[in-house]
């Protein structure tokens, strides 16, 4: 296992997802600021090192909802939604800008919904604007459109927007941040059984399988059964796949270093591999 993790420092083309829950105050569901000043600073370590990243962010429905006091587990219709990420998405990217302009770094934003990959004009548009920010050592923030997104072009969770980034900008790593240590055989917040697996060497049915609908979070969308889905997407693009524990963000720096942290899915690169399959319904 070893020599897997020991290559994970020679990575150059990294994405980093975050959620919605990892980002805020339990207690109060306001932005957690020292928690996203150590992202931040572990990007742009990791971008002085001379590699690309791409950090694939949520939260800006929880923001937007925060700031006009409606309670983050509520129920709200697709309108209030919308409103809500258009307010809550300018007030994560001026954190953001804010946080990355202390050491110097320029981020930028771009907002995606399935329309992007499925039409081949937009999917070309966002590969070479991927492109360019990167050549010019820009950090890109990522999240879906949800101002404008409904149920027929949204991607649903940014578990799988990250990983179709990842196969549209050819990453070679895809870093999964949640709030739970990797892959487990089962939810080990409900059976005293499940056993921890470091290493997935292929997703096989029996893998698969072990995907879970809950999160434990009442901000996130994503389970396990959509981080599986992002491996199936990210490693049959060819690109490793790291799902760690985002309680401390400084496990970033741990993961480049090769250390033997969260669970490693190893690349399986699909030759016939062709990103609209994995968007279309």
């Amino acid at each position: 296992m070893d020599q897997y993790r020991e290559l994970i420092r020679n990575k150059k083309r990294i994405v980093v997802k975050i959620g919605s829950s990892s980002l805020r105050h339990k207690e109060t569901g306001d932005f957690d600021y020292i928690k996203m000043e150590t992202l931040v600073r572990e990007l742009c370590n990791i971008r002085n090192q001379g590699k690309d990243v791409i950090l694939v962010s949520s939260g800006a429905i929880a923001a937007g909802k925060k700031s006009v006091h409606i309670p983050a587990g509520e129920d709200t219709k697709l309108a209030v939604k919308q409103a809500c990420a258009a307010i809550g998405q300018a007030r994560l990217m001026m954190t953001y800008e804010r946080l990355f302009s202390q050491y110097g770094q320029v981020a930028a934003q771009i907002l995606m919904t399935k329309n992007t990959i499925v039409a081949d004009l937009n999917r070309f548009n966002a590969h070479n604007t991927f492109s360019e920010l990167l050549k010019l050592g820009v950090i890109p923030i990522v999240n879906e459109n949800d101002t404008i997104s409904t149920y027929e072009i949204e991607f649903g969770d940014n578990d799988t927007l990250s990983a179709i980034v990842a196969a549209l900008v050819g990453a070679d790593l895809l870093i999964l941040l949640s709030d739970i240590d990797g892959l487990y055989t089962d939810d080990p917040r409900k059976s005293a059984d499940a056993r921890f697996l470091p290493i997935v060497p292929e997703l096989t049915p029996e893998i698969l399988s072990m995907g879970k609908a809950s999160t434990g979070s009442d901000v996130g969308t994503g389970g396990m059964d959509t981080k599986l889905h992002a491996a199936k997407i990210a490693t049959s693009s060819g690109a490793d796949m790291i799902i760690a524990n985002s309680k401390d963000v400084r496990i970033l720096h741990r993961i480049m270093d090769g250390r033997d942290v969260g669970t490693l899915f190893l690349a399986h690169k699909d030759e016939n591999f062709y990103l609209k399959d994995y968007v279309e319904d």
